[in-house]
């Protein structure tokens, strides 16, 4: 680029992003799988409703209760949990071992390692378990099932086409944020948490096709389910200048309280491990936990969107916050970590909730709900390391849009608390515990903005088409400094008499071209079409052409002249482009210095600055010209 010391080159070939022509193909299949997503959320919910209602009310119905909203027996709290945890420990032994978890580290697996592939009997398997597990008192959410059996339903239909494994990737995310975007109502926030948690890149390719599912998905989900927000949310917001810090503050504990949940889970997790018993039969045990809480605080069974939204409006007592905050907490960590079936997402806007209807007994009033909603933001931002998808989804359930600044505060401050503490979220410590690493840091790569011009070895040692294969040999493995060739170069371009490009050799050409007994032959006959690239080519580019035909060295040709050889360039040459990352991450720079401008008076030399002073500097002083003279930029002052 000009702005690197290097002429204006022609970029005519470059864009902003890689779009082609497929986008419109995997969008048009991404219409389908929305529809489909809304229609498998829909089904989940019905199916929650009606096991919740036979279990605990003993009547046909789908709507969605809370299973301790009843006056039950101790033996039906307890019972109803280990029972559903049986049913899931048998299907997923003898069904698909898939199934266990919350779904999204299942999913990010299958995007990541497994091609996007998932099998048919999941899409099937993993709503029905996390209906059961639900619906029999199990304290978790349907998001995170639904996202895994949309997904399945997006992987399924992009089986049964010819396409790449990006393109079955982009229908499985987008029939995951299509079932989150029913379920709960919020398109945007589904948006978002596919970007930040299932693509792994932000590309049209991928971005438009999960738009368009989302969209057909949320207005299916208005038919079929009704347009309102989730947990509406009345009043005024007042802002005062104590409320915007307490907003941090609280985003501060909603990353601890995090960090104490995703702890949890996984000391859970190895604890059943450590059980003499198979598997199968650890929900069932995660049951009897359920059981337990339930007999203490009924509310904190089941899904719980009654408690939801009374936290967020405001209307929940202290004595049921304090026991949804330590007893959902206990629960739900505990159970999720025995393997069943469930979501963390509506849990952790319960504890969330919870939790800042707690800080609301101490903290200034703002409005009601508006420390849980914060609180909530936060929890999620920190369990999930997504804060942008806490806040949105945030928003989203409550069509609070006018406390969009305290969320981002919020969330913003348990993000950075989480990702100082843990290594990795609830969601990928799962994967690492398999063996997989799994990093969700995007930036742009350091590749894609170095140019191949920028690095290429321009001085370099070429063979005459005319000459035999032993004199360029003598050339390469000479002991005369002056003629010999650099070794390092190895691969060695073959010209005509008017230096055009007609092939090139490598030193093991030509050693083995000797051992044959071909040292009499011409060089033009042992040449080869080489792989090629242009100064103007990012490095990125010249690295996937690399990968792409197995070469490590490639010439660099002009485009306008593809004869004319300018240079060559090495695969270590192309991590100048991550050396150049490094140096900006690591190399600390003072770039500017403030000169401090002493009077004759003050005992200055002439009006002259300080001597630790810098020429790059700000002066400041009594007298106009001597300030003017150590203005930015200048050099000595007075």
């Amino acid at each position: 680029m000009a702005g690197r010391g290097h002429p204006p080159r022609d970029l005519r070939h470059l864009a902003d992003f890689t779009a082609h022509r497929r986008i419109l193909l995997i969008t048009a299949l991404a219409v389908p799988v929305g529809l489909l997503g809304a229609c498998a959320a829909w089904v989940l919910l019905k199916l929650i409703g009606l096991i919740t209602n036979l279990v605990f009310y003993q009547r046909v119905a789908t709507e969605l209760v809370a299973p301790g909203a009843g006056d039950h027996s101790p033996l039906l709290i307890i019972g109803a949990p280990v029972a559903g945890g049986l049913i899931v420990g048998l299907m997923a032994r003898y069904g698909s071992e898939k199934i266990r978890g919350h779904g999204m580290p299942e999913a990010i697996e299958s995007i990541l390692l497994g091609g996007s592939k998932i099998e048919p009997r999941v899409a099937v398997l993993k709503p029905t378990s996390s209906a059961v597990a639900i619906g029999t008192g199990g304290p978790f959410g349907a998001e995170g099932p639904i996202i895994m059996t949309g997904g399945a339903l997006g992987s399924l239909l992009a089986q049964f086409l010819r396409l790449t494994a990006d393109e079955r990737k982009t229908l499985l995310v987008a029939g995951s944020a299509a079932g989150m975007a029913a379920t709960f109502n919020t398109p945007f926030a589904a948006i978002i948490l596919a970007v930040e948690l299932l693509l792994f890149e932000w590309r049209p390719r991928s971005f438009i096709p999960v738009v368009a599912a989302v969209t057909v998905a949320t207005l299916l989900r208005h038919v079929i389910l009704g347009t309102g927000p989730l947990f509406p949310s009345t009043g005024e917001f007042h802002m005062s200048a104590a409320a915007w810090v307490l907003c941090a503050v609280t985003g501060v504990v909603s990353g601890l309280l995090a960090v104490v949940a995703t702890t949890l889970v996984y000391a859970s997790e190895d604890l059943f491990r450590k059980l003499p018993v198979h598997w199968m039969w650890w929900p069932a045990i995660g049951g009897v936990i359920i059981g337990i809480g339930g007999l203490f605080v009924p509310q904190a069974l089941g899904v719980g969107y009654d408690v939801i939204g009374a936290e967020l409006d405001g209307s929940i007592g202290l004595g049921l916050v304090v026991g949804i905050l330590v007893v959902k907490t206990l629960i739900w960590s505990l159970s999720l970590g025995s393997g069943t079936s469930g979501g963390v997402l509506a849990p952790m806007f319960m504890i969330g909730g919870a939790l800042g209807a707690l800080e609301a007994q101490v903290f200034p009033d703002v409005g009601p709900g508006f420390w849980a909603l914060v609180a909530l933001a936060g929890v999620v931002g920190g369990v999930m390391r997504s804060p942008i998808t806490g806040v949105v989804f945030a928003a989203e359930l409550t069509h609070r849009f006018d406390a969009l600044l305290p969320l981002v505060i919020g969330a913003t401050a348990a993000y950075a608390v989480s990702v100082l503490t843990l290594k990795r979220s609830v969601l990928t410590e799962k994967i690492a515990r398999r063996g997989f690493h799994v990093s969700r840091e995007y930036d742009v790569d350091p590749l894609e903005i170095l140019f191949v011009g920028e690095v290429m070895n321009s001085t370099l040692v070429s063979f005459a088409h005319d000459i035999t294969v032993d004199d360029a040999a003598a050339t390469v493995a000479g002991n005369d400094p002056a003629t010999r060739a650099d070794r390092r170069q190895l691969l060695y371009p073959v010209v005509d008499g008017r230096d055009n490009l007609v092939g090139v050799v490598t030193s093991g050409m030509l050693e083995n071209a000797v051992y044959r007994g071909e040292s009499d032959e011409l060089l033009s006959a042992l040449a080869v079409t080489p792989i090629v690239t242009h100064p103007e080519e990012t490095l990125r580019s010249a690295a996937m052409s690399m990968t792409e035909h197995e070469v490590t060295r490639m010439p660099v040709v002009d485009r306008e002249r593809p004869q004319r050889v300018l240079g060559i360039v090495t695969l270590p040459m192309l991590l100048a482009g991550r050396q150049k990352d490094l140096d900006e991450a690591r190399t600390t720079e003072r770039v500017l210095r403030i000169r401090v401008v002493r009077p004759r008076w003050l005992g200055g030399p002439d009006g002259g600055g300080d001597d630790a002073g810098s020429e790059n500097g700000v002066g400041t002083g009594s007298e106009g010209d001597q300030a003017a003279g150590a203005a930015m930029g200048s050099g000595s002052a007075g």
